[in-house]
Order: C-alpha cells, then sequence, then structure tokens
C-alpha cells in the first residue's frame, strides 16, 4: 500500500472509531433526536454540494425505495438507538459490541440467499465471535444494561443488513449519492422530534465540540476519505481498518472519559476480532488447469460488507 493509502487507513481508522466518545460526551447535553438530527442535517449539507455538483439528483429519484429502506437500517434506526444505548453503557463497550457487524453480517447474508457456502473456518469464526459476544455482554445484563444492550444488538443487526440492500438493490447509484440522500432522508425524518425536544438552554461548548464533530468529522469528512481510500487501495484492504475502529473506540474512552478496561474486554475483543476475521475470510478460488481454448470466469467486483457509512 502507498503511503497516500496508509494516510487514508488511519483517518478512516480514527474518524470511525471516535464516534462513540463524541455520542457519550452529546447525549449529557442533548436528546437523542436533536444528536441524531444535528449530525444527519451537518453530514448532509456538507456532502450534497458533491452530488449536485455531479448531478446525481435523478439516479437518487429512481431508486427512492429501496434507498429508504437502507437509510432506515443504516441511520434512522441505529443511530438513534446507538444514543440512548450509551446513556447506560460506556463508549468503549458500546465500541466492542458494534465490532460484531461482521459476523453477523455473514450469518444475514447467509439467511437471506448468499449461496456462498461456509466451511469449517468461516463456522469456527462466527461462533468464535458470538462467544465474544456473549463473554462481553453476560456480565452487565441486568437492569437498564439489559436493555442498552439490545439496542446495541438491533444497531448490529441493521449495520449488518443495510449493505445487503446496497449491494442487492442500489448497485446503480454511486456510493457518495446514496450517503448523502440517506443523510438528507434521516435528517427530515428527524427534525419534528428534534423541534420537540430542543433543549431550552443552549448546550455547553464540550456538548456542542461533539456534536460538530460528529456531523462534520465523523460523518462528513469520514464518507470523502472512505472513497478516497477505495479509489487508493483495493476493496479487500480498505475494509480491514474496521477491525481497527474498536480498538480506537475503546482507547479514546479511557484516555478522555477515564473508562475502565477489564480483563474481560479485553478477552472479549480478541474473540470478535478473531471470529470477524475468520467469518469474513474468503476462500481462495480453484486452481483449475485451463485447457487450450478454455476462458477463466469474469472477476466479479466485491461490495464491502461494512463501511458505506459512517458509524
Amino acid at each position: 500500500m502507498s503511503r497516500r493509502g496508509w494516510v487514508l487507513f488511519t483517518l478512516m481508522s480514527v474518524v470511525w472509531g471516535i464516534p462513540y466518545l463524541m455520542i457519550k460526551v452529546a447525549v449529557e447535553g442533548v436528546s437523542v433526536p436533536v444528536l441524531v438530527f444535528a449530525r444527519t442535517a451537518l453530514g448532509a449539507l456538507l456532502l450534497l454540494p458533491f452530488v449536485l455538483r455531479a448531478g446525481g439528483l435523478d439516479v437518487v429519484r429512481r431508486h427512492w425505495r429501496p434507498l429508504a429502506a437502507f437509510a432506515a437500517l443504516e441511520i434512522l434506526g441505529p443511530w438513534a438507538l446507538l444514543s440512548d444505548a450509551e446513556r447506560r453503557l460506556t463508549s468503549s463497550m458500546t465500541g466492542l459490541l458494534i465490532a460484531a457487524v461482521p459476523i453477523v453480517g455473514v450469518l444475514v447474508a447467509r439467511l437471506t440467499g448468499d449461496a456462498e457456502r461456509l466451511g469449517p473456518v468461516r463456522w469456527a469464526g462466527l461462533l468464535v465471535g458470538l462467544g465474544g459476544v456473549g463473554v462481553l455482554a453476560a456480565p452487565n445484563l441486568g437492569g437498564g444494561s439489559a436493555r442498552a444492550f439490545g439496542e446495541v444488538m438491533l444497531v448490529v443487526l441493521g449495520y449488518a443488513s443495510a449493505p445487503l440492500i446496497a449491494a442487492r438493490r442500489l448497485g446503480g447509484v454511486p456510493s457518495l449519492h446514496l450517503a448523502a440522500a440517506s443523510l438528507g432522508f434521516a435528517a427530515v425524518v428527524y427534525t419534528p422530534p428534534a423541534i420537540a425536544t430542543w433543549p431550552d438552554d443552549l448546550p455547553s461548548g464540550r456538548v456542542l465540540a461533539a456534536l460538530a464533530g460528529l456531523g462534520v468529522v465523523c460523518t462528513a469528512l469520514a464518507f470523502l476519505v472512505f472513497y478516497e481510500l477505495l479509489r487508493e487501495v483495493d476493496t479487500s484492504r480498505a475494509m480491514v481498518f474496521t477491525y481497527v475502529n474498536p480498538a480506537v473506540a475503546v482507547l479514546a474512552g479511557v484516555v478522555f472519559l477515564d473508562e475502565s478496561l477489564s480483563k474481560t474486554m479485553l478477552a472479549s475483543f480478541a474473540l470478535i476480532l478473531c471470529g470477524s476475521v475468520l467469518a469474513t475470510a474468503r476462500r481462495s478460488p480453484t486452481k483449475d488447469v485451463l485447457l487450450e481454448g478454455d476462458v477463466p470466469a469474469p472477476k466479479v467486483t466485491e461490495v464491502p460488507a461494512r463501511g458505506a457509512t459512517a458509524e
């Protein structure tokens, strides 16, 4: 990978690893609808000019139904559930649970018609990764924490399902157009509840900075950097940063919010990470000998399993 590729990779690992920290700070001063509205509105305002310049509104209009479904599973539900869950969970715990997305993504794809065979290694990865989630969740399933864990698991399910809609129904929509339209749609939906729960007093500078960071850095900038990364390196290498994000989330929570880091959390992260790597491993193509006149099958472009949108 080139030096520019490494810079972009590092940026992606950070900008999609710190949203959990900023969400934790923001929910201290504003309601969940206000938080989601601020993030989506800022992101949409910064990205829409790029879409308008490219003249892609017709493409978006032609695919509005699957686009609305994608936005619901990727932004509308998950960002509200995630914000509410962080009222009771630490940002580092939330980041570790979200690391299960690749594992659940394999299961969802399998249950919805993916014909790809899961070999012993991938099945082992699924079991190991889900075991890691169990190790992390079991000691905390009491009172409000049980509800928060349930919310994060719904987020994981949404994050795992949305890319399947993008791959199967939105292949003709450029990624930047998809992101901007989804953010704009979410901002419109959250406008009424945001107005109804708007704070009476101006939030603290810390909360305002977190909201700005979520919208500008973790959403708009993250998308632009992500697409540049995809242009610089192949998809499989680019998506490795999804394994680094949880570690960044944990580190940010420990350093900036004084969150504790237990041995159980470290063990669960190791299990989830190993499980994700194994469960998403691609089978090596069979090395058949081509006879004279045979033509190799065309290469199919791989669609990212997760990372089409910001955390």
